[in-house]
Order: structure tokens, then C-alpha cells, then sequence
């Protein structure tokens, strides 16, 4: 089984969607399986996080723009692709250095995330976007 999620982000930051995969899961219900999360985008990712503690969120924020700051940086300046802004290319690093796929254990019709885990869209670009997730259960 398959279907696209839909996820809105209105800027740089993690976006959870556990819920919305949760929902697709249990749609299904299969005893066990794997499902498997495919971003289709090259400027954004997906990890697997905590969601208990709003400062973990924080933190991923502000690690991953000291380590990969916008292309008006100076530190910066040997980037050429600068096709959509400031943001384009950084962006694309960040993915890089991320995931754009995740497989999840499913038993019981259930995903076997541990108890502070929550599956997030890793948003890099500055401006609001429309992002797509394959999802796809292999039962």
C-alpha cells in the first residue's frame, strides 16, 4: 500500500508528522511490516527525533545554521548555486547531510517507534513550501 502525505512548513525547522504515518499504518493494520518514508524534495529531509523536549528541536535549529549558515555568510562565499536565494544551496547541504528516507518497523499494526521518538520533516528553506512523503508499507 501507498499514499502521499502532504506536510506545510513555513520555514526552516522540524515539522512532526508521526500521526499523519500513524494514520496510514493503522488504515492498513498489517501484523508486521516496514514502512517506508521517501521525501521528494532535495531541500528539506526527514529524521527520526524526540518529541517530548521543544528544546531538543531548538537545538537541531540552531546546530544545523552554525554548521551550514546561508550563502550571504562570508564563510560562505565559495558556494555558487545561489539559484533561489540566500538559502538554496545551504539547504541542499543540509539535506545532504541528513536523510531523504526512513524505514519504521510496523507490529501490530503499530509503528515500533520507542516512547520519545516522532518522525519529522527537517525543513531547510526560509519560505513556506508544500512537501511530499512517499509513504509505502511492505506487509
Amino acid at each position: 500500500m501507498q499514499r502521499q502525505l502532504t506536510i506545510e512548513t513555513h520555514g526552516p525547522g522540524l515539522y512532526e508528522f508521526t500521526a499523519l504515518a500513524d494514520r496510514f499504518v493503522s488504515e492498513v493494520r498489517p501484523d508486521m511490516g516496514l514502512l517506508t518514508l521517501f521525501c521528494q524534495h532535495t531541500s528539506c529531509s526527514l529524521v527520526i527525533q524526540e518529541n517530548a523536549d521543544p528544546d531538543v528541536k531548538r537545538d537541531l535549529n540552531a546546530f544545523f545554521a552554525r554548521l551550514v549558515p546561508n550563502a550571504d555568510d562570508p564563510a560562505m562565499d565559495y558556494l555558487v548555486h545561489r539559484a533561489e536565494g540566500a538559502d538554496d544551496m545551504p539547504a541542499h547541504i543540509k539535506a545532504a547531510l541528513t536523510q531523504t528516507s526512513l524505514s519504521i518497523p510496523v507490529s501490530d499494526g503499530r509503528l515500533m517507534l520507542g516512547t520519545w521518538q516522532g518522525i519529522y520533516l527537517f525543513e531547510h528553506r526560509a519560505r513556506p513550501h508544500t512537501r511530499r512523503v512517499v509513504a509505502h508499507l511492505s506487509a
